[in-house]
């Protein structure tokens, strides 16, 4: 999954179905939920999967109220249709999508 910044994160939620996954380096659920992710991304080719690195982008972390991570928001058209925070299983997180979808 890319790392985006705050530029092409709003490129990227503009249309179809995003999900954003709001992490950091140092957060321990945040490593374990990434691979869940790409999976998920492998087999959901019909939405687009990307990370945002909140140590780097504060405004965007501070502007979607963003307290705990992971913290995995999901954007349909640019607006948020769905968040999901803390570390879930693969089944969970499929169905999260799938919801927003």
């Amino acid at each position: 999954m890319k790392i985006v910044n705050r530029d092409e994160f709003l490129e990227t939620i503009k249309e179809g179905v995003t999900v954003v996954d709001f992490f950091a380096d140092w957060c321990g659920p945040c490593k374990m939920l990434g691979p869940v992710l790409e999976q998920l991304s492998e087999e959901m080719t019909d939405v687009k999967f990307v990370k945002v690195n909140v140590d780097d982008e504060m405004d965007l972390a501070q502007e979607y109220g963003i307290m705990s991570i992971p913290a995995v928001f999901a954007f349909r058209n640019g607006e948020v249709a769905g968040q999901s925070i803390g570390l879930k299983s693969l089944d969970d997180m499929r169905s999260f999508v799938e919801s927003v979808k």
